[in-house]
């Protein structure tokens, strides 16, 4: 199965509203990163144990960590969770950025240092979000965890 086809099982395995809003942000981010490579995380490690929510990845970036060593991975996360949504911009240096810049405008949502949280689509602005995540895409922030 190829990483589109992950993506739409992914997705098509959601309950409604979850899986509407899912394909609306899934469309929404292809339109905001045309062309950006699509990945598909399955949130388990290399033994087969569930370490994550399943996630849709786009862009690209290293992550560098302490001791050296690197690893390649999306820089825009979707995923679903028990209570809803989450958006995830990986990379950002400043870890106060996302929620001082967009925490206010918003709407429903929580957000910490590089994740965006929300219920649904209507809890939020979508124009706000997608403002977010021209900013984790286009800066292309210095990238050591």
């Amino acid at each position: 199965m190829n990483v589109q086809e992950q993506i739409e099982e992914y997705i098509t395995s959601q309950p409604e509203p979850k899986r509407s809003d899912m394909q609306e942000l899934h469309r929404l981010v292809l339109q905001v990163l045309p062309g950006c490579k699509l990945w598909f995380d399955n949130g388990k490690n290399s033994e087969n144990k569930t370490v994550s929510n399943p996630t849709i990845g786009y862009g690209f970036y290293t992550i560098k960590y302490a001791d050296g060593k690197t690893r390649d991975f999306f820089r825009i996360g979707l995923s679903a969770n028990k209570t809803g949504i989450s958006v995830c911009i990986l990379g950002i240096k400043d870890k106060t950025y996302l929620a001082q810049t967009y925490g206010k405008e918003l709407g429903k949502a929580s957000v910490t240092g590089y994740c965006i949280k929300f219920k649904s689509l209507k809890d939020i602005k979508i124009d706000v979000l997608e403002a977010a995540i021209r900013y984790g895409f286009d800066s292309q922030h210095e990238t050591s965890e």
